[in-house]
């Protein structure tokens, strides 16, 4: 591991040099005059001075060499869709999209909130606003009126661009009362609604004056040719609200030039693709996954991105393998949850198509249990690489990771194995700025400056940045994840989940992640929540929602009865009896968000007999129905 340790310990020790060295993949307009401008901590401007722009990168540089190569190919089981756009032919639709944007009075800083479905049209739309200077704000396609109300209120959008309606597992959800809803609750709404009619709506309403369809302006703009406005590279690329965000929401602000390095970097070192490779990301866009690794990085690097409206068990489960055939995808990104779906099937689904292409499985999201990742393991074969990789919306790209472009370095299951370039990580004791010894669970935190690509601060709330961030620890300032980790002798690190997931039974500190594993190593378990529920006499007790494998274990009283106390045993094998669940309850299916996210707090206020709020983001509402119901939890009035 000495290529690896020497490469991240340069990129810390001789920060000028080595990210003057990243920088040059990519084309500026104007050359930067400074690495790193770090006057004002916590504050870093990364490559100052220097003009550059999202969109040339992404597509414009790569017109010369490979303008008739694949650049986005869109894949939607969901209405059957199909379209693959060469470079050429996404440089075109790209400035017909940044041309009717302009003509709805879009300029250089001004945002555009975009609200779609997986469509092609919304990488149009994102990459049209990186053309022209404006920053786009992409909120997840379903979200609820009021929640959108919220975003719209944050960031003030000029345009807003979204489609009739977006498809799941065969049900239309209407987009447009949604907007039409959020926009009657903004304070600050947008001048005008942009909308693509996918036909999937017949009773979408349209406002004179404020609605206009896109392919009636589309039809006025064709062959258009706007010049690509060049950006100072701090000045702000995109707007990203966090998930889960209560009261005024959390406004990510990425930069520009520092976004386009990290990006292009991590494309080469973590991810392993040469231009004209194709990478296959499951995500949506309306996360940071989707905006980094389906957008902008495989783009900027000259690959093939897939951009996938569906789920990954319709029309059947081996729908992600035969695109990863069909396509010959190298590298593959998804989430633990979204394998843990899939390893409920026959793996022959995976078996049936030739994934000889692939090289790289990457997982990301949430802890990868290593149960899960042992199954993916075996049933790839031992020709694809299972990469746990760890981060956040805040960082846009991999803190921790194998990095098999720098060195293929060995993998340890239920490890994303080391910082990535840039990240100088410390393990901190809650709550001091001490650092605690191998194997010795401490808060996950960065000590700045941040690496180029993080983000710059909160949109319009330096002041809440600051706080938020780097205040957690008295005296010292450092970024904090928000994460308990661990870090073995070897220097790989393991991450817990995070600090506010911790439970106290009776004076003992446990991580729900780290029960979950526990029970996860029982054969008959597909997948478990543990949350934390108040106990009077030990304070809290965990408590586990488990879907098994084979549902006959656990049809009748008795059969339930052996199967709880398998998993207790487990428990206590695998933990010891202090993190025995005080109850084991058996569901078909875990209440999770579109993006694949367990709702651990909204599955501990059912566990405490509460009400679990208003869930906007849910992917299955009887799911949660179900639990209710089995722990007698009165539904809310209506």
């Amino acid at each position: 591991m000495e290529r690896y340790r020497a490469y991240h310990r340069r990129s810390l020790d001789d920060r000028d040099a080595f990210w003057r060295e990243q920088a040059a993949l990519v084309d500026w307009h104007a050359p930067f005059t400074d690495v790193l401008d770090y006057s004002n901590p916590p504050f870093a401007r990364w490559f100052v001075g220097g003009t550059t722009n999202l969109c040339h990168n992404a597509v414009d540089r790569h017109l010369a060499a490979r303008g008739d190569q694949p650049a986005l190919i869109y894949i939607s089981t969901e209405t059957g869709a199909r379209a693959t756009y060469t470079y050429r032919e996404l440089h075109a639709e790209v400035n017909r999209w940044a041309a009717m944007l302009q003509d709805l009075g879009v300029g250089r800083g001004d945002r555009v909130l975009v609200y779609m479905p997986m469509i092609a049209e919304a990488v149009f739309a994102i990459l049209a606003c990186a053309r022209i200077g404006a920053i786009h704000s992409v909120v997840f396609g379903g979200f609820a009126a009021a929640s959108l109300a919220t975003r719209i209120d944050d960031a003030r959008p000029k345009v807003m661009v979204t489609a009739d309606a977006g498809m799941r597992g065969g049900r239309v959800i209407a987009y447009k009362p949604l907007v039409d809803g959020a926009i009657a609750l903004a304070a600050h709404p947008p001048a005008h609604v942009l909308i693509v009619d996918r036909g999937l709506d017949q009773a979408m309403t349209r406002v004179p004056g404020r609605d206009v369809d896109v392919a009636t302006l589309a039809a006025r703009h064709a062959g258009a040719n706007v010049p690509c406005a060049w950006l100072e590279s701090s000045e702000p690329s995109y707007i990203l609200y966090t998930s889960g965000t209560t009261g005024k929401p959390k406004g990510v602000q990425r930069d520009t030039g520092g976004h386009a390095v990290a990006l292009n970097l991590s494309m080469r070192d973590i991810f392993c693709l040469a231009p004209g490779e194709t990478m296959f990301c499951t995500s949506d866009i309306g996360w940071a996954v989707g905006h980094s690794y389906i957008i902008y990085g495989p783009l900027m690097r000259g690959c093939t991105t897939i951009m996938y409206e569906g789920l990954p068990i319709r029309p059947d489960p081996s729908i992600w393998w035969s695109i990863v055939a069909e396509h010959k995808a190298k590298t593959m990104f998804t989430s633990p949850t979204a394998i843990r779906v899939l390893k409920k099937e026959d793996p022959a689904h995976m078996r049936k198509h030739d994934l000889s292409s692939l090289q790289y499985l990457f997982l990301a999201g949430e802890p990868l249990d290593e149960p899960t990742a042992r199954w993916a393991s075996d049933n790839l074969g031992g020709n694809v690489a299972i990469v746990d990789n760890y981060w956040q919306t805040e960082t846009g790209w991999p803190i921790l990771s194998a990095q098999p472009g720098v060195e293929d370095t060995p993998r340890k299951f239920g490890s994303p194995s080391f910082p990535t370039a840039g990240y100088d990580l410390r393990l901190l004791r809650d709550g001091t700025a001490e650092e605690v010894g191998a194997d010795d669970k401490g808060v996950l935190t960065i000590q700045p400056p941040l690496p180029p690509g993080c983000m710059t601060t909160i949109w319009g709330d330096d002041a809440r940045f600051v706080q938020t961030y780097f205040k957690t620890v008295p005296g010292a300032l450092v970024y904090s994840t928000f994460d308990w980790a661990t870090r073995d002798g070897d220097g790989y690190y393991f991450v817990l989940g995070r600090t506010d997931d911790v439970i106290n039974v009776a004076g003992h500190r446990l991580g729900t992640r780290e029960i979950e594993e526990a029970v996860q190593a029982h054969a008959g378990v597909a997948e478990v929540a543990v949350v934390g529920v108040a106990d009077n006499l030990k304070g809290q007790v965990p408590v586990a929602f488990v879907v098994v494998k084979d549902r006959t274990r656990v049809e009748g009283a008795d059969r339930a009865a052996t199967m709880r106390r398998e998993v207790m045993e487990t428990v206590d094998r695998e933990l010891g009896a202090i993190a025995r669940p005080g109850a084991v309850h058996f569901v078909t299916l875990l209440p999770k968000t579109r993006s694949g996210k367990l709702l651990r707090r909204s599955l501990q206020a059912l566990a405490e007999g509460r009400d679990p709020g208003d869930l906007t983001t849910i992917e299955d509402p009887a799911a949660l129905e179900a639990i209710r119901a089995l722990l007698a939890v009165p539904a809310r009035p209506a």
